[in-house]
């Protein structure tokens, strides 16, 4: 199998010699053959696309065609249409009959990237293309037939996708009849130095520059760094030197400008800004609540801030702008209207609230809904509310652009889409 294997790896432009990468290629040529589902298994950005076609092209279908769907780039109103097909009339804009890429991949092989973005509704229709070659096309009742293998790809645990009830058990055991697992870039040891090498002969070629190279502590360095991101993000830090550096022979002071400090666990995922700019870059939807609850106590503390000053001038009035900022979510409707009868009518203390003793100072009561409000906050505020106003804000921010609002989010489009659906937020 060694001359096949590297002329597999050299037809396919795979670099490396790991051990799990070689027995990940040799298990593809070997199931190629048969029509069983393919499961590839691997973080972002390790290459799991190359595999899917070394399936293809050593199977009987190679000559049939070859279609790769990213199932996480289809926002969930359309991706029933794209994958099976609709009828005219099905929906709004559907002004003809269109296949879908199921009978278009017929007598091929289809390959779905990211199949754990599938919504379930469209892992049920999956699951009968699997077991029965059969499908009905949207706003059709006509059963359809289909004979295409399909090879699906995913970067999340299906496992715990199929705890959080977010994935067909039954289809993740259909689909999973041989899997694959590509290893990360970080477990692959010296195929880093490798791959370093081959991009820079490609980045001189393409740039028609002279190739850089590394001294041999930044290779060291190159070695132990962690590499989220795998080979993608090799390449890209590769290109970044080879066109940026004027000196061509790469230290480890260089080589560290351009690998990303890895961020402090024991640190709570907050928002990383830019310097100077107040743009902000969420790593996940749990960070986005994180900054809601930041933002919400500085509007405590501003509140406070506001109260304290009114107290210590002696002054009890508010301007209207200050009357609407403490009518906003930051207080309950009732306490926004005893806090503002409170500060328009000190002397009416008994009114807004009869169990405080005549001895009782205004100032203490003005405490009393300080705490009172940051204990409302507190038991009120859910993690779906705070992420339902966090969409709408970046909605409204960027006007409704869904794209720009999800690069904001950090999250998928089709995953914004979701949202916004279940949120109400159309």
């Amino acid at each position: 199998m060694g001359q096949t294997l590297q002329q597999v790896k050299m037809r396919f432009s795979i670099i490396g010699n790991n051990e799990q990468l070689n027995r990940a290629i040799d298990i593809a040529v070997q199931v190629a053959p048969t029509d069983l589902s393919v499961l590839i298994m691997g973080e972002s950005g390790v290459g799991k696309e190359s595999f899917p076609q070394i399936v293809h092209q050593y199977s009987k279908r190679k000559h049939g065609r070859y279609i790769a769907v990213n199932c996480g780039a289809i926002p969930e109103g359309t991706i029933d249409s794209e994958l099976f097909g609709h009828e005219k009339g099905a929906f709004t804009g559907a002004i003809s009959n269109r296949n879908g890429y199921f009978a278009e991949a017929n007598g091929g092989t289809i390959f779905l990237d990211e199949v754990g973005e599938l919504p379930l509704a469209t892992q049920a229709r999956l699951l009968r293309v699997l077991e029965s070659g059969e499908y009905i096309k949207v706003g059709s009742s006509q059963v359809e037939k289909t004979n295409v293998r399909i090879v699906a790809a995913t970067n999340v645990k299906l496992i715990d996708a199929i705890k959080e009830g977010k994935f067909r058990e039954d289809l993740y055991y259909r689909l999973n009849t041989v899997p694959i697992l590509v290893p990360a870039l970080r477990d692959r040891g010296k195929d880093i130095l490798l791959l370093f090498r081959k991009f820079v002969l490609d980045f001189s070629e393409t740039y028609r520059m002279p190739a850089i190279q590394l001294t041999p502590e930044a290779q060291e360095m190159l070695l132990k760094f962690r590499w989220p991101g795998n080979v993608r993000q090799l390449k890209n830090i590769t290109e970044q030197i080879s066109i940026i550096e004027k000196d061509r022979v790469i230290d480890e002071t260089i080589l560290l400008r351009y690998l990303p400090q890895e961020e402090n666990p024991a640190h709570l995922p907050a928002v990383r800004q830019e310097k100077g700019s107040e743009k902000r870059m969420f790593d996940n939807e749990r960070e986005i609540l994180y900054q809601v609850l930041f933002d919400m106590r500085k509007d405590m503390t501003e509140l406070k801030k506001l109260v304290n000053d009114l107290m210590s001038k002696g002054n009890a009035s508010l301007t209207d702008k200050q009357s609407d900022y403490l009518r906003r979510d930051v207080l309950t409707r009732s306490d926004a209207a005893n806090f503002a009868t409170l500060v328009e009518e000190p002397e009416n203390v008994s009114k807004v609230n009869p169990k405080v003793d005549d001895e009782k100072s205004t100032s203490d009561l003005y405490s009393h809904y300080i705490q009172d409000t940051e204990e409302v906050i507190e038991e009120s505020l859910s993690l779906s509310d705070v992420e339902r106003e966090t969409i709408r804000k970046a909605l409204e921010k960027h006007k409704g652009r869904r794209k720009v609002a999800a690069h904001e989010l950090n999250i998928s489009e089709r995953t914004l889409y979701r949202k916004i659906k279940e949120y109400g937020l159309e």
